[in-house]
């Protein structure tokens, strides 16, 4: 018996298709101000004066960041938060305090997911199979990430003053949200989606989040375009999230060696979000990366017809600093989706 045969909604071996195309019904994204300084910084929904917000300490921040990313995108898609059947949310704390505590405020329904910066593609997979298998009618995907809480939590704090190696990333201060459903009506779609295998080749530096994500990236992206039968031509934009300077550049090689070079059709979200003069040396990364520039800047070019096809393959390092600690290596995912301008495939 074929895969198909088993699961007639998968093409190929690992891809799932998504005959009716859940649609994007509103988006949002919420940053920081050094964010908002970036080149994106006209196209945020909204820029916060400062990043700690009036809050007691940075991780009380960041939830005020992914609470306010999901009632700008419940506004924009006309519905109340108890209009909204379940929240996927993720972000890079213990315990994914930020969304749990997101949540509780919300008061929706919750599936907690930790990818760490492959958190919004998993996000917006999981919301298309909720929609797509008629369990949830709509569903909220959030996640955010804060730098000083990143820093704090997987290196060093920030009044530590530690020196930065150049292969370093910057952790996006912010959050994004998007609401998915189903029905007719125009918009961007999501059409196809792939979970990611965990890759590890031994990258043990923590400032070198790039060099252990881009060989995930390089299997998801091989793997989707093999099942659907497509070249990265196909598509407007291949966009990763947060591979930055070196992750990049290896991705671009290892792609090439399997045949599908990715290069001329590639963006990296972690290249996107801020300016060379911002000094943030390799980049940025964070969960909320993949997140607001798909709300801010991928999202309206698929609306209005600029693009027709986008990938969205979200890197996550699954870095942990006891393992770091103890010697051990850095694991990466890439879980991506194709998302499809008007009424998509399908529709």
């Amino acid at each position: 018996m074929s895969v198909q045969e088993k699961a007639p909604r998968r093409q190929g071996r690992y891809t799932v298709v998504f005959p009716t195309a859940p649609r994007v019904l509103g988006a949002a994204s919420v940053v920081g101000p050094m964010e908002g300084r970036g080149p994106l910084g006209q196209l945020y929904d909204r820029v916060t004066a400062d990043d700690i917000l009036g809050q007691k300490s940075w991780e009380q921040a960041e939830t005020v960041y992914m609470v306010d990313a999901c009632r700008l995108a419940l506004e924009k898609a006309e519905l109340a938060p108890d209009g909204v059947d379940v929240l996927v949310a993720g972000d890079l704390l213990n315990q994914m305090v930020t969304s749990n505590v997101a949540a509780a405020q919300l008061g929706i329904p919750l599936f907690g997911i930790y990818s760490a910066c492959a958190s919004f593609a998993q996000a917006l997979f999981q919301a298309a199979v909720l929609v797509e298998g008629g369990f949830a009618r709509h569903v909220l995907v959030a996640t955010a990430s804060h730098h000083k809480t990143a820093e704090r939590q997987y290196r060093y704090p920030n009044e530590f003053a530690h020196q930065r190696p150049p292969t370093a990333t910057w952790t996006v201060t912010g959050a994004g949200a998007v609401v998915i459903g189903g029905g007719d009506g125009d918009g961007p779609r999501i059409t196809a989606g792939i979970v990611g295998r965990v890759v590890d080749l031994g990258v043990k530096d923590p400032y070198d989040m790039g060099s252990a994500m881009a060989p995930a990236a390089s299997d998801t992206i091989t793997r989707m375009l093999t099942d659907t039968g497509t070249a990265p031509e196909d598509y407007d934009v291949i966009i990763t999230g947060d591979l930055g300077e070196l992750g990049t550049k290896l991705l671009h090689e290892l792609t090439a060696q399997s045949g599908l070079p990715v290069s001329s059709r590639h963006q990296d979200a972690g290249m996107l979000i801020y300016r060379p003069e911002q000094d943030v040396h390799a980049g940025a990364s964070g969960a909320a990366g993949a997140a607001v520039v798909f709300a801010s800047w991928l999202l309206p070019q698929l609306a209005d017809g600029h693009m027709q096809r986008a990938m969205v393959a979200a890197t996550g390092a699954l870095h942990s600093p006891t393992l770091i600690q103890q010697g051990g290596s850095i694991p990466a995912v890439c879980h991506a989706v194709i998302v499809e301008g008007g009424r998509g495939v399908g529709a």
